[in-house]
């Protein structure tokens, strides 16, 4: 049998989980923070090692601007703390009717010597509901003033650490073998679960994780979607298939975006994958360090405007790639316009081109994931752009 250790199951070295922590701790203090309430997985992974998806349920980490930090969480992640994070300080709120997490919180904070000061709250988490945040705010009326810090260990998570890159690296690797799956699967006639079952099957054998949302897959009408929807088909023998998809490895995802063309392809289709790969090019090349990533939406759009499918675009063409949870892989910040946030050196993003002509039913889109290194973009992809024809 095997006894738990303390934080034998974390994938980073000790020092660089105590540098994480100091930064934030620093950012905290330029914030006149008395203690950071973070509600999101992401922050709790980055910040400790902390890996679970009980963040469904009421469960917070507290960071005191000493470096302290204590976490409260339901029974059944108690030992998964133990085993996946440093935190030492773990305390269980239990089930049972009229269970009060958020006073327990305040109990904590209290002990913590929190009172009275001005605590940051990650509000824009998917963990903490519209319900507990007012059962939260109800909680700490009148105990300390409560501030938005949803932003603080986003913005440090911009930047990867030579380590979270060669995680990005390896996803960026698995990316390339759910694509090549795909490949050597589509057909006339093909079944689209087979295509995800190959693809899937590819990250997972080369020991990466679920993703933070669906492989978006659609076929026929079905091409035309960016979301992923329930019901599967067989390809037709001529036929537009769709997918977006990510390695994951770590948490940390790497993503492609891909339509093919499957039978005769009509010639529209070839004017559209063109577009689409001039505007890709286009957007990487002003993925550039110090320059705003606004530019890079600028670039995507200019190069499909010019070709006449103004109509056929989105209003966004990517985001940031990193460490993220369920429900979704998309980071902040996300690429449009006006959006004034400078490229910097270990930024990664993945580029997406779609246009949508849904007067002729016809879609096409490319997408890759990119490094900002300190000359450009770097692709993590080998896959080709090239059109694929099956």
């Amino acid at each position: 049998m095997a006894v738990i250790k303390q934080g034998e199951h974390i994938h980073f070295s000790r020092a660089e989980l105590d540098g994480r922590r100091a930064a934030t701790v620093a950012a905290m203090q330029s914030r006149g923070l008395r203690a950071l309430l973070i509600f999101r997985q992401e922050s709790m992974y980055w910040l400790s090692g902390y890996d679970t998806f009980g963040y469904v349920y009421f469960q917070c980490l507290i960071l005191t601007d000493d470096g302290r930090m204590a976490l409260l969480l339901r029974a059944p992640d108690a030992l998964q703390a133990r085993f996946t994070s440093i935190v030492e300080d773990v305390r269980v709120w239990v089930d049972r009717a009229g269970a009060s997490p958020a006073d327990e919180l305040r109990e904590m904070l209290d002990g913590l010597d929190c009172a009275g000061g001005t605590l940051g709250v990650e509000w824009e988490a998917y963990g903490l509901t519209a319900r507990n945040g007012q059962r939260l705010s109800a909680a700490l009326d009148g105990f300390a003033r409560l501030t938005d810090a949803s932003d603080l260990i986003s913005l440090l998570r911009l930047i990867k650490s030579p380590a979270e890159i060669a995680y990005v690296r390896r996803a960026g690797e698995l990316v390339d073998a759910a694509y090549d799956a795909a490949v050597a699967r589509t057909a006339p006639g093909a079944f689209e679960g087979d295509i995800l079952a190959d693809m899937q099957a590819a990250v997972f054998q080369g020991g990466g994780d679920d993703p933070a949302n669906e492989y978006i897959i659609g076929s026929g009408a079905g091409a035309q979607m960016c979301r992923y929807y329930t019901g599967r088909r067989h390809l037709d023998a001529n036929d537009q298939l769709t997918l977006e998809f990510a390695g994951a490895y770590r948490h940390y995802h790497a993503c492609l975006m891909r339509t093919f063309v499957i039978g005769q392809p009509d010639p529209r289709l070839l004017a559209m994958h063109a577009a689409c790969a001039e505007s890709l090019h286009a957007a990487e090349a002003a993925l550039r360090p110090g320059e705003p990533l606004s530019a890079v939406f600028e670039a995507h759009a200019a190069a499909l405007d010019a070709r006449g499918m103004r109509a056929f675009r989105l209003n966004a063409c990517g985001y940031s790639l990193g460490t993220t949870y369920a429900p979704n892989w998309m980071d902040w910040p996300m690429l449009f316009a006006g959006q004034a946030t400078l490229a910097q050196p270990g930024m990664v993003f993945f580029i997406h081109i779609i246009a949508f002509d849904a007067a002729n039913g016809l879609a096409m889109t490319l997408g890759r994931t990119s490094l900002v290194g300190e000359n450009g973009a770097e692709s993590l992809s080998r896959a080709p752009i090239d059109l694929v024809m099956k």
